[in-house]
């Protein structure tokens, strides 16, 4: 499979993780008995994404990274690595342990207990906030690269 492929599907399963946990968010904030089911089921898909992604980031870390790290290291961008690409797969064990959590929390009594809808509003906030940094940086790691080839 092309490595463009397997960078875009981590793309997409961490962007399915994002859209996923602000989902739950507000389907929290208007928590009723009748979207406690939708809020666990995609609480699931939300660890499901992360995990995806995670196993195909690392995946794509191991086979494919390596070339264009000398490339981000030798160009005018080497912070791109240095510290997006080194801050990333630190924040992503934070990211990968919070989305795994909200399952677990999802299924509290969150129609009735403020203290279980607080957990999970926190935790899928967090995941969101993460899940977006970690795209963030993302994209300064590919521009790093991007303008490294550039100015060749």
């Amino acid at each position: 499979m092309n490595n463009n492929v397997i960078l875009m599907l981590h793309v997409l399963f961490g962007v399915l993780c994002m859209i996923g946990s602000l989902w739950v968010f507000v389907d929290t904030m208007n928590v009723s008995e009748g979207n406690l089911a939708r809020i666990r089921g995609v609480s699931l898909i939300v660890a499901v994404a992360m995990w995806i992604a995670y196993f195909i980031a690392g995946y794509w870390y191991i086979v494919f990274y390596a070339p264009d790290k000398a490339i981000i290291l030798k160009g005018p961008w080497p912070f791109a690595h240095n510290i997006f690409m080194e801050t990333k797969e630190h924040l992503v064990m934070m990211l990968l342990l919070l989305a795994t959590y909200l399952p677990i929390a999802a299924k509290g009594r969150l129609a009735s207990s403020l203290a279980a809808r607080s957990v999970v509003l926190w935790t899928s906030g967090l995941v969101f906030g993460l899940a977006l940094v970690a795209d963030s940086f993302g994209a300064i790691i590919a521009m790093g690269v991007k303008v490294a080839l550039l100015v060749k």
